[in-house]
């Protein structure tokens, strides 16, 4: 294993912007999610001698300093950038650390890399189960009345007498975290930032998400080390990379 397979790079904070699709060179159509970065940039960073971890602070999309509280906006101050209105954490090895203020680009990802997208799900409320489950409900006639869409039985008898943990029944369904594993990225566009992934991610539109390299897939050759970066932060990290 190469060196640079070993390297845990940073994933990207961005905004799911809706489904399309695309059409491939044999005039297939290709399902698409867009993903837009809004000015993702490095805001801090997470060392093993003063944190006892390694990661790097991600910000997106700028902020009004009146919706920012006093404490992050010292935190903002201090990393000299301007308030980000979501802020999110990776986990990276020591040689993928970026430094603060460096801004993040859609060439991070390389068309055919294979990723995992990390979201909050839509919301649903309360649900019954034939909704949250997908169970069969209860007959339509012989004798049920009203209870035609319940889940029926929950236990036994005297013996054991009650209803088993994790038993499935109706209750609150989505707004959950959930990461779909082995994206296709179809494509991306440098200009306006847009990452293309095969098929639905999680989330509703205009969400924040997280998009990170496949953990159980190898890192392609062609991805940028330590990070894809846009032009004005090159000159500064051009020595790390």
């Amino acid at each position: 294993m190469t060196q640079k397979a070993q390297t845990k790079r940073t994933g990207l904070l961005a905004k799911k912007l809706g489904m399309t699709r695309i059409f491939d060179e044999t005039g297939k159509h290709v399902p698409v999610t867009v993903l837009q970065l809004e000015d993702c940039q490095v805001i801090g960073q997470r060392t093993m001698d003063k944190d006892g971890y390694v990661a790097v602070r991600l910000g997106a999309r700028k902020a009004k300093v009146k919706n920012v509280s006093k404490a992050e906006r010292g935190i903002f101050a201090q990393a000299n950038v301007e308030p980000k209105k979501k802020v999110v954490e990776f986990r990276v090895s020591e040689d993928a650390l970026l430094e603060v203020g460096s801004m993040l680009s859609a060439s991070h990802f390389v068309p055919g890399q294979l990723v995992d997208v990390t979201a909050t799900s839509i919301g649903k409320g309360f649900a019954g189960v034939m909704k949250k489950y997908n169970f069969g409900g209860l007959r339509a006639t012989h004798g049920v009345s009203v209870s035609h869409r319940s889940h029926g039985s929950t236990g036994q008898r005297q013996d054991p007498g009650r209803v088993f943990k994790n038993m499935k029944m109706a209750g609150h369904m989505g707004d959950t975290q959930v990461t779909t594993l082995n994206l296709k990225v179809v494509a991306v566009d440098l200009e306006q930032d847009l990452i293309l992934v095969h098929g639905a991610v999680p989330g509703a539109k205009n969400a924040y998400v997280k998009i990170r390299d496949a953990v159980k897939r190898a890192l392609p050759k062609e991805a940028p080390m330590p990070a894809g970066l846009k032009a004005k932060a090159d000159n500064a990290d051009g020595q790390a990379a």
